[in-house]
């Protein structure tokens, strides 16, 4: 989305694909740029996406409903051991995980630990065991959850930080987060923003707005990137959407999205999730 100027006036623009043709919409501003423009820009999205996107993602949320309905309970466990698998693999080697997908299967399904180092295998079953916890979660999303959550990830490999919110400065890269005596108020923040849309913002769309606004308070000393990537898997079993993985061979396009707004973010959420579900457009799955 940009803001463009024609002679004296602004306008907000938006283009996107429908049945293999780029449209374009626009939304007059007036001679001057509103001072609630970041407002102005989300609506002016989310009505785009309205039109085409989020109609989509509800085809994709009712064909995996009723693929999901017609298997055997069986079946439904071992699906999701290896989505586990796939999940926790992907997770951890983005943050740095010497584990292949192979040992990450070996270490969930088998209990066998590879010739790595201890703490990747540690945090690998710690993984699956919070994945699984996460998945059966019936409670309204709360801080007290992300500590116990982040408290399981870490408990035996990093004790110091476990299930702490960071009381020090940490920088990501290039980016810095926010001071860490701002950090109590800005998950404040985040749940009230949770809690307001929870129920009305498309689900898809709240997974990836809750993702970009946890990535930037950055509330932990480490383990921000997978306690995030796990509230994305909670919002979307909640409204019943099949779950996305973040594959960590795509993890540039992945980090490129992050440095970019908010509304940049859910631009390239929404095109990954399109893509990892794109089986259940058709409905011939």
């Amino acid at each position: 989305m940009n803001i463009v100027k024609r002679g004296s006036f602004y306008y907000l623009a938006h283009s996107f694909r429908k049945g293999g043709r780029v449209m374009y919409r626009e939304k007059y501003l007036g001679k001057q740029l509103p001072h609630d423009i970041e407002e102005l820009k989300e609506a002016f999205l989310r009505k785009c996406l309205a039109e085409e996107a989020f109609k989509k993602l509800d085809r994709i949320k009712k064909n995996f409903a009723a693929e999901w309905s017609k298997y055997p309970e069986s079946i439904k466990k071992k699906i999701l051991t290896d989505f586990a698998i796939d999940f926790t693999y992907n997770t951890n080697a983005i943050e740095g995980s010497t584990l292949t997908l192979a040992d990450t299967e070996e270490v969930i399904r088998h209990k066998i630990a590879p010739n790595k180092p201890l703490s990747d295998v540690q945090e690998t079953l710690n993984h699956a065991r919070i994945f699984f916890a996460v998945f059966n979660e019936k409670k309204d999303i709360a801080l007290s959850m992300l500590l116990q959550w982040h408290m399981g990830l870490f408990k035996d490999t990093k004790p110091d930080i476990a299930g702490k919110l960071r009381e020090y400065l940490v920088r990501v890269g290039d980016y810095r987060a926010p001071d860490w005596q701002d950090v109590p108020a800005l998950i404040n923040d985040f749940f009230s923003f949770y809690n307001k849309n929870q129920k009305t913002m498309h689900a898809v769309e709240l997974a990836a707005r809750a993702h970009y606004k946890f990535e930037k308070i950055h509330p932990f000393g480490d383990g921000n990137g997978r306690v995030g990537r796990l509230v994305i898997a909670y919002i979307l079993k909640k409204r019943g959407y099949p779950l996305l993985i973040i594959e960590y061979k795509k993890r540039k396009s992945y980090y490129r999205a992050l440095s970019k707004t908010e509304n940049g973010f859910l631009a390239y959420f929404i095109r990954a999730y399109l893509s990892a579900h794109r089986k259940y457009l058709s409905g011939k799955n």
